[in-house]
Order: structure tokens, then sequence, then C-alpha cells
């Protein structure tokens, strides 16, 4: 778990509930590199083609891709836990972080104990804590020990692993909503060993994707995404998870980045990987699927949901699937031929690509709702054919080369 928080590191804490008392041993202060490899591999991306000159033979596509843009122990008295109905289960210190792992009675009780030791909750806190007490579950408390926290170094909270087994594949999404100031928006990368991961009792639906888009897209892709989704969001009446990506982790096409190294994976939890030197997981060059050699057993999906407790009222519960079918969030920039073409196919190719542009536009305003007129002013600052009838000097073979 890595949390975009704002504050105070000494306001900051976690209440996770999870299955079972955790051992120092099943937990780990996480490397916030990881998670920024992991995502840069898998984000949506663009892609950009060049249109070769329509009056030569047919050349292969030049192609380029590019990753998307872009959070002291409590101390209680024995008999105040025990008449709240509050047991500690257990208690470290792992890195900057002070953890406790408590058992709970009653949501009551458990929310008292918890404001009497320091930890500032917002109303409805007991409401919430109910369900996961009813099934017997524990909680995973975590805050910031200041006094570590200097001595790591490091300016941002890095990630929290822990590590578990149960029969409930599932994020508990419901206390999260607590204090929430609307909805919370939040990436979930999952990695199987077969098939991709999908919600059970939500939809998941895949991210549109495939488009061309204006070439001046390049530079406000971000803007693009957010836009996009927000769209998309309201058409599915904000219920469902969004697919962002599903692929094995030993190839991609195009590559954002380079894939994950076995000995990367198997620091995020791939935990069925034996060594840093598996032959199950060749070594590959990124974008290449060598004929006939195995596929390492390590499925990423990237889902993306923004929930809030009307939308989603229940946590959210996977499955991991047989569908091993690729996908990704991919959008597509098609430069147009810049010179002169005076065959009949370049005459043929530019009044064909007035019509493309018309299309691109439509396909953005229909992804974003931006308004047209904008769109097209936008577009006009686009590198256009040239409307020079001389025909251009021909460049010799070297001349290319040193140019």
């Amino acid at each position: 778990m890595f949390s975009d928080y704002r504050g105070e590191m000494k306001d900051f804490a976690l209440v996770i509930p999870v299955p079972e008392v955790l051992t120092r041993e099943q937990i780990n202060v996480g490397d916030k590199a990881l998670i920024e490899r992991v995502d840069a591999f898998s984000a949506p991306r663009l892609v950009e083609y060049f249109d070769s000159d329509p009056c030569e033979p047919p050349m292969v596509y030049s192609m380029r891709s590019m990753g998307a843009p872009d959070g002291a122990l409590a101390k209680s008295g024995p008999a105040s836990s025990k008449s709240l109905g509050v047991t500690i289960e257990a208690q470290y210190t792992v890195g900057e972080y002070d953890i406790l792992i408590l058992g709970a009675k009653e949501s009551s009780g458990l929310e008292k104990w918890l404001t009497e030791n320091g930890y500032k909750l917002p109303k409805g806190a007991s409401k919430a804590l109910e369900p996961y007490i009813k099934q017997k579950l524990k909680f995973f408390v975590a805050k910031v020990n200041l006094a570590e926290q200097v001595k790591s170094g490091f300016q941002y909270l890095r990630p929290i692993q822990f590590a578990y087994e149960s029969p409930k594949f599932m994020l508990p999404i419901r206390l999260g909503m607590v204090n929430s100031e609307g909805p919370q928006d939040m990436l979930i990368y999952a990695i199987t060993k077969k098939g991709r991961v999908e919600t059970t009792n939500y939809r998941t639906v895949k991210l549109p994707t495939g488009m061309d888009l204006p070439l001046y897209v390049k530079n406000k892709f971000a803007d693009f995404y957010r836009a996009m989704f927000e769209v998309s969001h309201h058409k599915e009446n904000k219920k469902v998870v969004f697919l962002e990506y599903a692929w094995n982790m030993g190839w991609c096409d195009p590559c954002a980045a380079d894939p994950l190294t076995d000995e990367e994976l198997r620091k995020l939890g791939v935990f069925w990987m034996t060594s840093p030197f598996n032959p199950k997981f060749p070594k590959v060059r990124p974008g290449i699927v060598p004929p006939m050699q195995p596929q390492p057993e390590a499925y990423i999906t990237r889902l993306h949901v923004k929930y809030d407790a009307e939308h989603f009222p229940e946590d959210l519960f996977f499955q991991e699937t047989a569908d091993t079918e690729n996908f990704q969030g991919r959008y597509v920039l098609r430069h147009p031929w810049l010179k002169e073409a005076k065959c009949e196919a370049g005459k043929k190719y530019f009044k064909e690509l007035k019509s493309r542009r018309i299309k691109e536009a439509e396909t953005l305003a229909q992804l974003t709702q931006w308004k047209m007129e904008e769109i097209t002013k936008e577009m006009g600052k686009e590198p256009s054919p040239t409307s020079d009838e001389k025909t251009p000097t021909k460049e010799t073979w070297y001349q290319n080369i040193f140019k």
C-alpha cells in the first residue's frame, strides 16, 4: 500500500482490517521505486506513427511510445483496553512505522480506544468498523515514529507491505471512506501466475483504447487522460472498476518502460519465484517475444477505481480469471506527411488527410467532452502539409546520414 498523504507526518495513521495476527516477519517497509516501476510499465500511454511519402512504396511505420504522467507505540493500560474489549495482539516498529495489531469485540469500544490513544477518527468510524469486527478480523494500525523517520533520511512515507493468507481475495475500502473529503482514487496492481484479475461484486470495464487523437494531445496527455476517465466514470454511473492494463510481464508491445526483472517482481510479492535466476523468467528484449520461449508466470493487471460510499457500498472482491488476452490503455498520434506528393496517390492522401483530422477531433470531443471549437483551434497550431509547389531538392544518401 502506497498512500498519497498530505499533512504533517505526526498526524498520519493507517487502519486496515487483516485476517490474522501478523508476525514481525510478515511486515516490511517497501521501496517506492518499485511502485513507480510497475506504474510506469502498466500506465496508459501514447504511441506515435509517422506517415511515409504516399508517392513511395509503403514503408514500415516508425514508432515511439510514451508513458503516462502522471501517497511512539500507542500506550494504554491493560485495564482500559480490557474494559473496551480491545486487545493488543502484537506491536512492532518497522522502519519509520510503529505498528499495532488489535483485536476488538465491538466497534464502539475500538473507536473509543483509538480516540483515547491519540487517533483522530471522523464521525461514522464505529459504523465502518463494525462489519470487520463481525467477521472476526484483526486491525493493522500504523503510525509514524518521528525519530525513526528522521533516521531513515526519507522525506516521504514509504509503502507498507504485509503478507498473509486468506480465502478472501479482497481489499477493504469502506473504512478509508470515513475520513474522505470526497471520492477517492485508487490504482490496484495485481500480479498473478496466469490470467487477469477482475472484481466479482462490481463490473470490471475496459478503459476506452486504440483511438487516433490530434497531435497536440502529446503535450496535454495528463489533461486528456483525466478528462477521458471522468467522462467514462460518469457514463458507467460511477459504479465500475476500470481495466487499464493486462499483460504477461515477459514482454510488451509497445513498452512504456522495461518489464520488471524477476528480482523486482519477487520484492513486490511474487512469492512463487524461488530464485532471482529462475530459468522460467527468460531475459527478453522489451517488445519482443522469443519464439518457443516460455513466458514467466507473472501476469500483471492494472485496475483503476474512483469510489465513494454511495456508489461502492461494499469492499472490493476479486478473482483471477483464465483470460490472458492482452490489453492496454493506448492512444495513437499519427504524424502526417508534410512534404510534397504530386502523384495520384499523394493527391488522394491529402484529400483523406482532411477527413482523418476531422475524425480525430470528433473522437477527442467524444472521449473528453471538450468543445469542438477549442479542439479545432488547438489543431490549427499543428504542422500542416506544405502548399509550396516547388519540387524539393533530393538529398543524397550521405547528406541524410551526416545531417
